[in-house]
């Protein structure tokens, strides 16, 4: 009977999506739709799209799951997700893209940004990142999924990999962002409420409010696994406070997971194509409240799951949550659904990071294809449009392939790292250039393209060199110097890429920009038209 009920819960939720699928795929007649949805989206459908990109299983699974080891210091990144995820990105970066997109024609985030400064150079390089580096990202959201199927369900873990996979890539290629953000909304209105539940049972389980937070405060003496050998040393100081301040644990949380994903969101070309989906910055405006209710239910709900499931299993088994889940990050949710939850919810729980899943990964397939069909391929050869989007589809099951592969290989608690090292990759590489090209008029092609190259190139050594969690999975550091990171010195291994790469080319970009000649009045007053 429960495996009927599953069957059931599954099939129909696969049909609605395959449905709103078709009505994409049919609304799809063009480059301009495949790409940027006509830029007619209704705002509760771009606000949803938006969150439920934003919000994967990387934020349940992943960062749920670095709660429970760093506790409810990581609420601080509900506060940045909300205030510069949802208000800054929408009021001061989206208004001015949406027009500043339409005045250019841009139909993908690359594009905007070598339409604005007139340089190929900046399209194909801005495409190559994209496809080379976001595979890690969709390999953490797949990884996500899967192993709640494997925790939950009892179903190999390939095989729930696998078929995610396949899923989401046929209504990805051939319903376009028409396809992805209907999707979305559907899905973004099931992780509402499926969060809203889980918050509400997570604290009548422990108590209440005030009991179960009071419970967690009380498990001070126990420490998270990460920090067993030596609390001191790496700055734990309790479930409910944060490390202390300048040490090892304090690096991590702060660097790596808060600013990294905080700041990193800005800068996500797979979010920012949405601005461009609007047609005025009326349906902004509105997204505003519908986007930061979602961002603040969905990730309040996971974070607090997360940490209170150290009660839980202290009370029931007399270990940390981490340490009921075999040491894996990611199976802590997972693991609590399980084992506290009745199962009819895990049915209901598994729609909800389905939902999860397919939002964000059919968003990072559909921008690595036309990071591949329109910003490299077309770029280079000067092909039109049509041919393009063929092979934007190409790219999405060529991405697709790769996030399986690593899906296979990469280690355990490995959904938040890998989110969080994809967001300070994009914010060192385009955070910068993309600041200058909606606000300094004075910004020039060589500074913002130095920029740009220098904030990657400094991200992605210090993510093979210095940065421990990176640098020893790889394992380049360590065949060249005979050491894991050239530095071994606190607190620098656990440094984010974040904090070196996007000062460096906020820095170039300002130099070079003061030293080298303006773009033409001409080309400004076009990119900046109806821009006050």
């Amino acid at each position: 009977m429960d495996l009927f009920a599953l069957i059931v819960v599954a099939l129909v939720y696969l049909l609605v999506i395959g449905y709103v699928g078709y009505i994409a795929w049919k609304r799809t007649k063009s480059a301009d739709d495949y790409m940027v949805a006509g830029r007619e989206t209704h705002p509760y459908i771009m606000a949803l799209s938006y969150g439920a990109t934003f919000i994967s299983t990387a934020a349940i699974v992943g960062f749920g799951g670095v709660a429970a080891n760093y506790g409810m210091g990581i609420l601080w990144l509900v506060f940045l997700n909300i205030i510069i995820g949802i208000f800054i990105a929408f009021v001061f970066f989206g208004k001015r893209t949406r027009k500043m997109g339409h005045n250019l024609n841009a139909l993908t985030f690359p594009e905007f940004l070598s339409r604005r400064f007139d340089s190929k150079f900046i399209q194909y390089f801005s495409g190559a990142v994209i496809f080379v580096g976001m595979p890690l990202y969709a390999s953490a959201v797949l990884i996500g999924m899967a192993r709640f199927v494997q925790t939950t369900l009892q179903i190999d873990y390939n095989i729930a990999l696998v078929v995610m996979a396949l899923i989401v890539a046929v209504y990805v290629i051939f319903g376009g962002i028409r396809g992805v953000m209907y999707t979305d909304a559907l899905q973004g209105t099931i992780m509402f409420f499926g969060m809203l539940i889980l918050l509400i049972t997570i604290y009548w389980i422990t108590g209440g409010v005030t009991a179960g937070n009071q419970a967690l405060t009380n498990l001070v003496n126990v420490v998270p696994a990460s920090a067993t050998a030596n609390a001191t040393a790496t700055g734990f100081t309790g479930w409910t406070s944060m490390p202390a301040l300048g040490s090892p644990f304090w690096w991590t949380l702060i660097s790596s997971l808060i600013l990294g994903v905080g700041i990193g969101v800005l800068s996500q070309p797979q979010l920012a194509v949405r601005f461009m989906t609007v047609k005025s910055n009326k349906e902004l405006n509105r997204a505003v409240a519908i986007g930061g209710l979602f961002i603040f239910m969905t990730t309040f709900a996971a974070y607090i799951v997360g940490s209170l499931s150290n009660v839980y299993f202290f009370q029931h088994t007399g270990m940390t949550a981490v340490q009921a889940a075999g040491g894996n990050l990611d199976s802590v949710i997972p693991t609590f659904i399980s084992a506290a939850m009745p199962l009819w919810f895990a049915y209901v729980f598994m729609i909800v990071l389905l939902s999860a899943a397919m939002s964000t990964l059919s968003a990072q397939f559909h921008v690595q294809g036309t990071a591949l069909g329109r910003d490299i391929y077309e770029t280079i050869s000067n092909k039109k449009r049509g041919s393009s989007v063929n092979v934007a589809r190409i790219g999405i099951l060529i991405a697709v392939i790769i996030a399986v592969i690593l899906g296979f290989i990469l280690p355990g608690s490995i959904v938040a790292v890998g989110t969080s090292i994809w967001f300070g990759i994009t914010a060192a590489a385009f955070l910068s250039i993309y600041t200058a090209a909606i606000y300094w008029k004075k910004a020039t092609k060589v500074g913002v393209i130095a920029g740009l190259v220098s904030g990657t190139f400094a991200s992605f050594f210090w993510l093979v060199f210095q940065y421990k969690k990176s640098a020893e999975a790889l394992g380049i550091c360590k065949a060249l110097t005979g050491n894991a990171v050239l530095i071994t010195a606190s607190p620098w291994p656990t440094i984010d890429p974040i904090v070196i790469g996007l000062p460096v080319a906020a820095i170039v970009t300002i130099i070079v920009c003061l030293i080298t000649k303006p773009p033409s009045k001409e080309h400004l007053d076009k990119c900046f038209n109806g821009i006050k």
